[in-house]
């Protein structure tokens, strides 16, 4: 059949199914748009509802310059250990070290939240002021990086924290409802690259 039909090629696929509509339909589908396109299908992405949390270290340029260098690599890297113990331990996901701080994923609000005030807690003891941010939405996955407007939220939500604040959205607060987690209200803000204000809280 490969023979009669121009610029065809035969591609046998793994599997025991032979009917197109049943087993791994995408390999039969990509192969289908190669020849038809000549281009293979980018995977898509995955969307995943999770819980995002941002740290951050206070004034931490002015601390590097107080301390040293030395010093400061020291404290940045019992810093990055407390991080990743607390993250294990609430079962987070530690997506990447941002410099003087971490960003983190969690199934659940409640957990990031509780993750957040032990990390707050933690460095306190190493002489370092943190504060932090979170929100819950879909994000795209991309690897093991996360990317999305979810992601870009609970970024700009960590960066209006005050040194030892958790700072939530409401729809974190919503979420963990009847939890025992209480909060207070921290107004409304207008964010950067978001249309309309948001509703923030203090865990």
């Amino acid at each position: 059949m490969s023979q009669q039909i121009p610029n065809a090629k035969f591609v046998e696929l793994t599997g025991d199914d032979h009917l197109p509509w049943v087993g791994d339909q995408d390999a039969v589908l990509d192969e289908i748009q190669v020849f038809i396109t000549g281009e293979r299908p980018k995977p898509d992405t995955t969307r995943v509802l999770m819980t995002i949390l941002f740290t951050d270290i206070v004034e931490s340029t002015q601390l590097a310059h107080d301390v040293g260098d030395a010093k400061w690599k020291v404290l940045l890297e019992k810093h990055d250990d407390l991080c990743k113990q607390k993250i294990q331990h609430f079962r987070g996901k530690l997506i990447k070290s941002i410099g003087d701080g971490i960003h983190a994923t969690f199934d659940g609000p409640g957990r990031g939240i509780a993750c957040a005030k032990e990390i707050i807690q933690g460095a306190q003891a190493l002489g370092l002021r943190i504060r932090a941010g979170l929100h819950t939405g879909e994000c795209e996955l991309r690897g093991d990086e996360i990317d999305g407007v979810a992601v870009n939220l609970a970024a700009r939500v960590s960066a209006l924290a005050a040194p030892g604040q958790v700072l939530v959205t409401r729809t974190v607060r919503d979420l963990v409802s009847g939890s025992g987690i209480t909060f207070k209200d921290h107004g409304v803000h207008e964010l950067k690259g978001f249309p309309e204000p948001w509703q923030i809280f203090v865990a």
